[in-house]
C-alpha cells in the first residue's frame, strides 16, 4: 500500500504550508500528492506550483469537478501538467452534487449522472489518446455540438499538442454502488471518500471484482495524538459539513453513503441541525464510531495496528489528509515497517 498526501482545497486564502508539506512528503517517499476544489481555489493551479518545486512525487486531483470545465478543457489541463511535470499527473474527477453544480457552476445537474460521467471520461480519453478528432454523439457532452441554439459550424478536432502519455491514469470519485461498478469499467482507479476497511461491501459487489492493476485510493484523515476523542474532532467537523451542508436535504450523496454504512438516523439528524444553523450541534451529533472507522487517529501503536486492516483489502494507495509533518513522518515509518508490524488493532 502506497502513501499519498491529500492537501484538499484552500480556505479563506492560500495555505502557506502546503508546499512545505508536499516537499516533505516527497522526501519521505510518499508516492503522490493531491489537491481538490469546491467553490474557491481550483485543483490544477496549486498542483502546478507543487510540480515546479518537486521532482518525483506524483500529482493528483482528488477531485477536479466535472461541472467546472468541459471535458476537453480538463484534458488540456491534464496533458499540459503531465508534460510540465515529466509524466507525473493523475487525473481524479468527480461529478459533485446538485447544490454545487447548480448553485456554483450555474449548470443543470444531470438527470442521469452515470451517463454524464461516462461521456465525460470518453471525451477526456479521446483527447489524451489523440487517435482521431474528438467525436461523440452524446446526451451531455456531444462533440461537435449540434444543438438547436448552435451554428452547426463546429467540426471534430484533435489536440494540437501531443499528450505525453496516451494512457494518463483517470480516477473517479464514486459513492453509490452503480457508480462504483461503472468506475471499475471505465476508469483506471477509484477515489472513495469514506472508506471503512472492515466493510467494503457498502460500496456494492463491484469492490470484490476490481480489475487487475486498478487503483483504489481512499482519502482518510490521519492524526498521531494521545487523545483519540480529541483527535477525532477535526474528522467530525469535516463530516458535519459534508453530511449537513454539502448537498440538499432531499439529495445528499454523502448522507446517503453514511446511511448505507448503518448511520441513517444519525445522518438525518446531522442534516437537520446543520441546515437549521446549529452547526456545532451537528458536529457533536456525528458518532465517534463512524468518524473513527474511516480515519486513522490516535497514538502511534494504535495507528500501526489499524493500518493492517487497510492493507488487507483492495486499497492500493492511502491518501492521508493531514497538515502535521510529524504525522506524515510517523505514517511513513509505520508503512515501511509493515512486515514487522505485530501491534494490536
Amino acid at each position: 500500500m502506497r502513501l499519498g498526501l491529500a492537501l484538499g482545497y484552500w480556505g479563506r486564502g492560500p495555505a502557506p504550508h502546503h508546499l512545505a508539506l508536499a516537499r516533505e512528503a516527497e522526501r519521505l517517499g510518499y508516492h503522490s500528492v493531491w489537491t481538490s476544489e469546491s467553490w474557491g481555489s481550483d485543483a490544477f493551479t496549486p498542483l502546478t506550483w507543487i510540480a515546479a518545486h518537486t521532482s518525483r512525487i506524483r500529482l493528483g486531483t482528488a477531485v477536479a469537478q466535472m461541472a467546472a470545465r468541459p471535458p476537453t478543457t480538463t484534458a488540456m489541463h491534464a496533458l499540459t501538467l503531465d508534460h510540465l511535470s515529466g509524466g507525473r499527473m493523475l487525473l481524479g474527477l468527480g461529478l459533485s452534487g446538485p447544490q454545487v453544480v447548480e448553485g456554483w457552476y450555474g449548470r443543470p445537474f444531470p438527470s442521469s449522472p452515470l451517463t454524464a460521467t461516462r461521456e465525460y471520461v470518453d471525451v477526456v480519453r479521446q483527447v489524451l489518446r489523440r487517435r482521431a478528432p474528438v467525436a461523440l454523439d452524446g446526451r451531455y457532452h456531444p462533440h461537435p455540438y449540434r444543438g438547436p441554439d448552435g451554428t452547426g459550424l463546429g467540426r471534430p478536432l484533435k489536440p494540437i499538442t501531443h499528450p505525453l502519455r496516451a494512457e494518463l491514469p483517470v480516477l473517479l470519485g464514486a459513492e453509490g454502488p452503480k457508480n462504483v461498478a461503472q468506475t471499475a469499467r471505465i476508469a483506471d482507479g477509484w477515489l472513495p471518500l469514506y472508506w471503512a476497511p472492515s466493510r467494503p461491501e457498502v460500496y456494492g459487489p463491484a469492490v470484490a471484482e476490481l480489475p487487475e492493476g486498478f487503483l483504489v485510493a481512499p482519502l482518510a484523515q490521519v492524526r498521531v495524538c494521545d487523545d483519540v476523542a480529541e483527535g477525532l474532532l477535526p474528522v467530525k467537523a469535516m463530516l458535519g459539513f459534508y453530511i449537513g451542508g454539502m448537498g440538499h436535504a432531499a439529495r445528499n450523496f454523502h448522507a446517503d453513503l453514511m446511511a448505507r454504512m448503518g448511520y441513517g438516523e444519525e445522518a438525518r439528524r446531522i442534516q437537520e441541525l446543520f441546515l437549521s444553523g446549529r452547526r456545532e450541534e451537528a458536529v457533536r451529533a456525528v458518532p465517534d464510531a463512524f468518524a473513527d472507522e474511516i480515519s486513522l487517529v490516535g497514538p502511534r501503536v494504535r495507528i500501526s495496528g489499524r493500518l493492517r486492516q487497510w492493507r488487507r483489502g483492495p486499497v492500493t494507495d492511502l491518501l492521508a489528509l493531514t497538515d502535521d509533518p510529524h504525522t506524515l513522518r510517523v505514517l511513513a515509518e509505520l508503512n515501511s515497517e509493515r512486515d514487522q508490524d505485530t501491534s494490536p488493532v
